[in-house]
């Protein structure tokens, strides 16, 4: 209708009704032509109205997306593109300012890459930042017939109505406004001081003041030096840096010497002085770490003492000492058992298995995830126990089992026991050359806004890809208590931990859960993980040691319990915008492709702590929720072959 003439007038009615509707209001800076209603005769009829008032006034800027490069708009407002585009349109340059209308789609699990996108924002003076979609998950609060409260959606009410489903839960906080793990991410990306590396071993950086009328000087800077997680010195210093300025900072790292096991950081809190307007004094409004170069030392090999032996019944391979056992069962493919000194860890026999399923995002179902990786999820559950065999190293026992999996390539384990309980396990993943499953484009995705670089997306490749190497097991529910170094102290992902620092730190398997994600998906996980350790309250428990870093989650629920699929009971979201629609749920076409509608009191904590430990997990992706996928570098390819490894400790 844009470019039809005789539609004028009701678009000219509503504009002008906008413009004298709003005119005086101070927070009134652009002016919006409207949003994804096509360009053409009316448009430009309702921008020439409104820049000729404007004239005689405020001057201010008149936008429209679906103008696009054409005249009638004074900024170009794209929506949903990647970082790589903001990048190029950057380096190339604009007769315009850009600011994405639309970007970072924030629905459920989402928001990868944001850090990405803001590192090009403050790299080029052309690109002006940009407007998440959106602020908050538009879901509506109910009670179910157990007096448990959940967020209603699309499809919660009435029968086979018209429906988007949890479309519209794609906000950075909750309908209660707590906010999404991702806001962590979202308030590093819109610091207003940054900080560069120019010279960390001699402790020489760079701050930024990215403010455009306030000096830095009203704002204390604090650094921190840790040691594995401790502090070891630490100062402050007032910088003055005029607003857009940069100053160097330099701090002292004498006495710092390389050290076995032991990595060096340095973290940076700006925070207020005195009472800002919202803001109280000691508030952290920017902050940054970095890693420094002082390489640790190698670690000396673990040693025990004493022997261990191995007997066989039938499947049941079990590995012993006299201060443990540790059972294999050939059949199943799972360990079954891990004692120590009379501590059974693995809680109903659900030990050490095979793990590369995650539950699907919001967005793993927008881009065609769950059905094209769906061989991921057989192979975590039916394990095809190629051959075992076990050798003697000493005085340790070394059982190599070797799963052959669902895409036909072998998942092998190396477990390394030691007489004291502790055991080594080294993992490869051999590669496969199986293609993805087809996918259809979903009707979201036919639908969907222009996005730059989407064609390519729909284009892309039908190579495999993993949603996770790694491996899981249930230990007792009161083992619950969890500390570790790694990333945190937040929920983040490999394209989604640029604000969670490594760090010391301590939490539950209940604080673990993130439970305002209006549909349950995968939660929790935590990237480059040193170590964790999972312990009763009065300490005893497992460490589980990293041969390099890993993620894990660690939780009272099952990956199985948040993944749509599982939850048969529950209907689809089936859109139901036709008759014919209605008409023809075809349960077999929507498998793995149209989600359940689940909530968030479908989730109650099980009697166990499920831990799934991960080479990798593939990042969350969101510059779109109806087919982007997580970039590359954050992915993993199945024809690819990979070694990772960790140890398991008994904590006493």
């Amino acid at each position: 209708m844009g470019n039809h003439p005789e539609w004028l007038k009701p678009h000219m009615d509503r504009t002008i009704n906008m413009y004298e509707r709003n005119k005086n209001h101070p927070s009134v800076a652009i002016w919006s032509l409207g949003n994804e209603a096509g360009n053409g005769y009316n448009f430009y009829q309702t921008y020439l109205w409104l820049k000729e008032r404007e004239v005689k006034g405020m001057n201010r800027p008149v936008n429209y997306e679906r103008a696009l490069w054409e005249w009638n708009t004074d900024m170009y407002v794209p929506q949903y593109p990647s970082a790589a585009w903001l990048e190029e349109i950057g380096k190339k340059g604009s007769d315009r300012p850009i600011a994405p209308s639309e970007y970072s789609h924030a629905m459920g699990n989402s928001n990868g890459n944001l850090a990405a996108q803001w590192r090009a924002i403050y790299k080029y003076p052309n690109l002006q930042g940009g407007y998440i979609w959106d602020w908050v998950d538009q879901g509506i609060l109910e009670t179910d017939e157990n007096g448990r409260t959940y967020w209603a959606y699309g499809g919660d009410y009435g029968t086979n109505a018209p429906s988007d489903g949890n479309f519209l839960c794609n906000g950075i906080v909750a309908p209660d406004r707590t906010p999404h793990p991702a806001m962590t991410e979202v308030k590093y990306a819109h610091q207003n001081v940054g900080f560069e590396a120019i010279d960390p071993a001699a402790g020489k950086f760079l701050v930024k003041n990215r403010f455009y009328f306030t000096n830095l000087k009203k704002y204390m800077i604090s650094y921190t030096v840790k040691a594995n997680g401790k502090t070891i010195k630490g100062g402050k210093v007032s910088l003055d840096i005029e607003p857009q300025g940069s100053k160097e900072l330099n701090i002292n790292l004498n006495g710092l010497k390389p050290k076995a096991g032991t990595e060096y950081f340095v973290d940076f809190v700006v925070t207020t002085t005195e009472p800002e307007p919202l803001i109280p004094a000691g508030h952290d409004i920017a902050s940054e770490q970095f890693r420094l170069p002082i390489e640790p030392l190698a670690m000396t090999g673990h040693k025990a003492s004493g022997k261990t032996t191995v007997s066989t019944d039938g499947d049941i391979i079990t590995v012993l000492s006299p201060r443990m056992q540790f059972v294999f069962n050939k059949r199943s493919g799972l360990v079954t058992s891990y004692k120590v000194n009379g501590t059974e860890y693995f809680a109903e026999g659900f030990g050490i298995q095979p793990n590369f399923w995650r539950a699907p995002t919001d967005n793993d179902y927008g881009n065609g995830g769950p059905k094209r990786e769906q061989i991921w999820k057989q192979s975590s559950k039916n394990f095809n126990v190629a051959d075992v065999t076990t050798t003697t190293d000493g005085n340790k026992t070394v059982l190599t089992v070797n799963y052959l999996l669902a895409a036909g390539n072998l998942y092998i384990m190396k477990y390394t026991i030691y007489p004291d309980g502790v055991v080594h396990a080294g993992i490869t993943f051999t590669s496969t050359d199986m293609k993805a499953a087809d996918t259809e484009v979903s009707e979201a995705t036919l639908m969907a806004t222009f996005t730059p670089g989407q064609d390519a997306q729909r284009l892309a490749s039908s190579k495999l890809n993993v949603p996770r190497i790694g491996v899981r097991f249930h230990l007792p529910s009161d083992m619950n208590q969890v500390e570790y170094f790694g990333r945190g102290p937040g929920e983040n992902y490999i394209d989604r931990n640029a604000s969670s620092f490594v760090d010391l730190y301590r939490t539950t398997a209940d604080q673990m859960y993130t439970n305002n994600y209006v549909r349950p998906q995968e939660n929790g996980h935590r990237t480059d993980t040193r170590w964790v350790e999972l312990t009763r309250k009065g300490g005893k428990g497992l460490l589980i040691r990293a041969d390099s870093t890993i993620g894990f989650n660690a939780l009272r629920n099952s990956v199985e319990d948040f993944d749509s699929e599982e939850a048969i009971s529950r209907p689809r979201q089936w859109t139901n915008f036709t008759p014919e629609e209605v008409a023809n749920h075809n349960e077999e076409k929507a498998k793995n492709v149209i989600r359940r509608m689940t909530h968030v009191n479908d989730i109650t904590p099980r009697n166990f702590v499920e831990v799934c430990i991960d080479m990798k997990q593939q990042g969350v992706a969101g510059y779109d929720s109806w087919g982007d996928r997580p970039l590359p570098e954050h992915t993993l390819p199945a024809n690819k072959e990979y070694h990772w490894g960790f140890t398991l400790m008994p904590v006493k």
